[in-house]
This record gives C-alpha cells, structure tokens and sequence, in this order.
C-alpha cells in the first residue's frame, strides 16, 4: 500500500481472478458501475437471485436468514442511511465461493454452516473448543451499525449483530505473554468451490493486535439486519473490525490463536507491497494502484472523501500512539 510500491511477488491470474478495477481507470470503473448497477441488479435478480430463490434451496443446517431473538440494542456508531439488504447479500468478497462478487451469493447457497465450533487456544490459561449456539447463548448478541469500508475503494453501513471479541477472550484468560489474536478461516472444496483455484493461499488467515482484538468496536458478528449471516456474507461467525480495511473482517473462523509473535495474514503473505498487517483505513497511504483518498458508498451516485480510520478515529487513534502509520500500514 505504500505509494509507488509494487509487488515482487507474481500471482498467476486466470480471467475470472483480474478485477475490473485493476484493468480501467479508478473513476472510470467507479462512474461506470454506478450507471449499470440498476440493470445489474436486475439482472442478478432474474439470473442468479431466481435460482437462489427457487432453485436452490438453502439445507437445514445452513440457518442462513433465521431471525435472531433477544438481540440487545447497542450505541449506534452511525446514524448513516443503510446500504440495502441486496446489496449487502449479493455484492461479496469471499474468495473461496468465487472472486466474481455478485457470483458469490449464488455459489455459497448451500453452505453448511451448523454445527459449528470455533477452537480458542494458544496463549491462553483456559483453552477451548466452543459451540457457537452455547457461545452465542453465553454472549446475548447486539445490533452494531458500523461503516465497513473495502480496499478497493467501495463502501456499505451495515447492521451487523453480534458480540464483543473481548468477551470471548475472556473465557480463555489470555497470558501476559499474548500479544497477537490469530484467526482461521474454514477451508473445505466440498463446501468452498473456489478453493482449488490457486488464487490464494489457504485457509484463510487474519490478525490483529491484542489490544485491538480487546477494544469494543471490535466485534464476533452472527448476523445481520436481525439475522442470522446467509454464507456469502462469512456464516456463521466473521470478525468486523470497523476502522480497518473490509479484508481485515475474516469470515466463517473456525480456530483463534492467542501469540506472542505477529501472526501471517493471507493478503499480507500474498502481497506484501500492498496489504499491511494493521490495515487502518488511512487516505493519506495509497495502494499502488489506486487511491484511497475517496470511497464509492454502495447506492450511491458520488464519492465520498475517505475518513481517518474510516470516521472512528476518537474511539481507536489512541492505539497507535506514536507509530508512523505511513510505514506501518
């Protein structure tokens, strides 16, 4: 990400894999999606959308869509008007269905996503293997409407349901010792079609800094708009962490590492130059090929000025005192 950087390390793409963003000029690309995004829409409800609806039946075990009861309001970090439903659903970066986002939707539909565990352990004084419905019994979610911000340079508000990192964490009793919270992303090719398409490394990995695992915005997310996460948007349990690149946000985790050492991350790993471990949405540091000065709010005709760490900085600034946010990008 760091400004006329470039990447050494040569990913081979089939035509599916390049971004259309990566081969047209930025506000090209923006101003043009904006002008198709109706007959888009329409034609992914007529195309992909009737098979999702008639055609392709979620399983049992999927739960995708379920209303979630008992969900606790919280302090609403924005009063900024939601990105639609449909959009959020079918407008996904989750590169084990697909790397096309408005295929994803269709590709994960099947998505077993119960039973579920997640494994808490490493560096922690009581390590363990929970259920998520015990989990999530345990932790009475909560709606948290967040800005969500992609590296790409698009944007939704999203309301998410969940629950706080820290809570969890708390469970295991992290040691004085742990320094980083390690995630990992189901890798399954009977569930997960795009796995063998070499695109990535898998499974997928994330993490992040203790005390950024620890801070409140940082939450364990079950659903959304009350229900509970359809596949293509990281069911059953995905992390948001809402003043950081969408890419930070790893989905359907199945194992959380509590480390001493700076964890890999898979677009970190991949591609050095241009993903850093901290993530911060900042407008002052540029991807190589872009910038990210501005953002493209989904639903919306113009560009948005980019917010310093995505317009959270009163609550998160202070956890980076003193670091050059230019080099630790």
């Amino acid at each position: 990400m760091a400004p006329g950087t470039l990447e050494n390390k040569m990913l081979i793409k089939k035509p599916e894999d390049i971004r259309s963003s990566e081969i047209t000029d930025r506000e090209a690309f923006l101003s043009r999606r904006t002008f198709l995004r109706g007959a888009a829409l329409a034609a992914t409800a007529v195309g992909t959308g009737l098979l999702y609806r008639q055609f392709a039946t979620p399983s049992q075990a999927s739960r995708a869509g379920e209303k979630i009861t008992g969900v606790r309001p919280a302090p609403q970090a924005t009063a900024e008007v939601l990105t639609s439903r449909q959009d959020i659903t079918h407008y996904n970066n989750y590169y084990e269905f697909s790397t096309d986002k408005r295929a994803v939707a269709a590709r994960a539909i099947a998505f077993a996503s119960r039973p579920w565990t997640v494994e808490v352990g490493g560096l922690a004084h009581h390590p363990k293997t929970f259920d998520l419905d015990d989990l999530m019994r345990m932790n009475p979610p909560e709606e948290r409407i967040y800005r969500m911000r992609c590296v790409e340079g698009w944007s939704m508000v999203i309301p998410w349901v969940g629950f706080p990192l820290s809570r969890l964490l708390d469970l295991v009793e992290p040691m004085g010792s742990a320094r980083f919270a390690a995630f990992e992303t189901l890798a399954d090719p009977k569930r997960m079609p795009n796995l063998g398409s070499g695109v990535l490394d898998w499974p997928y990995v994330e993490g992040l800094r203790l005390d950024e695992a620890r801070h409140p915005l940082t939450i364990l997310a079950v659903g959304l708009y009350g229900e509970t996460l359809p596949p293509q948007n990281g069911a059953p349990l995905r992390l948001v962490v809402p003043w950081k690149y969408g890419f930070k946000g790893i989905k359907s985790i199945i194992r959380i590492n509590l480390v001493e050492a700076m964890p890999p991350t898979t677009w970190n790993r991949s591609a050095p130059g241009e993903y850093g471990f901290y993530s911060n949405v900042n407008p002052e540091v540029d991807h190589p090929r872009w910038s990210q000065r501005t953002e493209q709010r989904i639903g919306e005709s113009s560009l948005r000025p980019t917010l310093m760490f995505n317009g959270y900085g009163d609550q998160v600034a202070s956890l980076y005192a003193g670091m050059d946010l230019r080099a630790n990008f």
